[in-house]
């Protein structure tokens, strides 16, 4: 999820007024799992590192009609100027924001780099843990991540008389009325079914991990027949 936002907030401790969280907004890339700032000297997130390299960066998803339904993830950790060679920091951010390139060599500006010690997620309602650093640092950016919207909205166009039998035959959610799919990876795909008490979030899993839309494709089609089968 981290590795496809490329925007977030930049929590730092206030210079003045003195201790504040102060948060700000930022473009942000990702090396090596650590995240990766071109920022001014002039500005005041800046300025509160020089300070005290004591920081955050919460980052979080979009699309959902609820918010809070959506997943989000805080980041923590001293965040220090890269010195030196700035060869990898460099890439990985201009790869993410191309745009960067023409004000990357100004004065003022330099690349900051957010060590990673602490990571929160939460998934949704009811669904949030903290993750461990090595779990952090095996993780793999999804090979889904840059076809996942138009799979999504695909799906939710054509297919919504899928997501009913998915969820009537693969959860407890089977008083819907409908259903649509919010997300989807390597794993399996997540719903928001409607229920009598309202939406209620739906997660099923693949039966083996995939690694392309064709995949998926198939997956998809397989579980239709097994959910109609089950059915009857």
């Amino acid at each position: 999820m981290v590795a496809q936002i490329s925007t977030g907030t930049l929590c730092t401790l206030a210079l003045e007024p003195e201790g504040y969280p102060y948060g700000s907004f930022v473009t942000v890339a990702f090396d090596n799992g650590n995240p990766i700032f071109l920022i001014s000297g002039l500005a005041e997130h800046t300025k509160n590192l020089e300070r005290d390299p004591r920081a955050s960066l919460l980052v979080a998803e979009g699309g959902s009609a609820d918010p809070l339904a959506n997943g989000r993830v805080t980041i923590l950790g001293p965040c220090t100027r890269v010195e030196g060679d700035c060869g990898s920091a460099r890439a990985a951010f201009f790869a993410a924001h191309p745009n960067s390139a023409y004000y990357a060599d100004f004065r003022d500006f330099a690349f900051w780099k957010l060590h990673v010690d602490y990571v929160r997620y939460i998934g949704g309602y009811g669904r949030m843990s903290w993750i461990s650093k090595a779990d952090w640092r095996a993780a793999e950016p999804d090979p889904l991540g840059p076809s996942a919207a138009d799979m999504i909205a695909h799906m939710n166009a054509d297919h919504a008389d899928a997501m009913v039998l998915y969820c009537k035959a693969f959860s407890k959610a089977t008083e819907i009325t409908s259903a649509s799919m919010t997300g989807v990876d390597r794993y399996g795909f997540d719903m928001s079914a409607m229920t009598p008490k309202g939406p209620r979030p739906v997660r099923l899993a693949f039966g083996k991990p995939v690694s392309t839309p064709e995949e998926v494709r198939a997956a998809l089609i397989s579980m239709v027949k097994d959910a109609r089968s089950k059915l009857g």
